[in-house]
């Protein structure tokens, strides 16, 4: 008997994966640091991302790092590591926070439950440099711009293989300015479309 997984037949799974030499990837596994499904529970799918800053940034915790080091820390690979993922997925405000929380706790030098005082708040701090601030991003801001930026790409680059593919199933008959959220959308076009 043919079990159906994902609504395709085992065989026809093999025979496309001899096809192209592939191997099948899982719903729980990631593509190219991508989750490979995204489904309903959000914060699931993207549990991973939250967890690489969390070890990053406590591996950091046990060094002692300068005002310096720890911005530099913090730009170049805390608020760094979930860049790929904001460009293509809207990730929820609760994520964006924690790990923003994360990042702050680091910047004030807190440990675990211990509570520092912070001298000034995180929306001072994510102001650019040249106006006072500290020039952290603000993670969710961060997130729609990178989604924007894809938009602007479905815009003015319909001869890639994005646009192409996107125009094809979201907006076939409209210029993208023009295209609605249609049904049953995937989560990256609901993400650009947010943007």
């Amino acid at each position: 008997m043919n079990s159906y997984v994902y609504n395709t037949v085992d065989e026809l799974k093999e025979s496309i994966k001899a096809m192209f030499g592939t191997i099948e990837i899982r719903p729980q596994e990631s593509y190219l640091g991508l989750p490979s499904l995204v489904g309903r529970s959000k914060s699931n799918t993207f549990t991973n991302l939250k967890q690489r800053v969390a070890n990053k940034v406590s591996s950091w915790k046990e060094k002692l790092l300068t005002t310096a080091g720890k911005e530099i820390q913090i730009k170049a690979v805390a608020q760094a590591v979930p860049s790929y993922s904001m460009s293509c997925f809207l990730l929820l405000k609760k994520l964006c926070d924690e790990l923003t929380s994360l990042v702050r706790q680091f910047w004030w030098g807190q440990v675990k439950d211990e509570k520092k005082l912070a001298w000034l708040s995180w929306d001072k701090l994510c102001i650019p440099k040249e106006m006072g601030g500290m020039g952290f991003r603000d993670l969710r801001m961060f997130n729609l711009v990178l989604l924007a930026k894809q938009g602007w790409r479905l815009q003015t680059n319909s001869t890639s293989l994005f646009a192409r593919l996107f125009k094809a199933k979201y907006f076939p008959h409209c210029s993208f300015l023009e295209a609605n959220l249609g049904r049953h959308p995937s989560y990256a076009w609901r993400s650009i479309m947010a943007a």
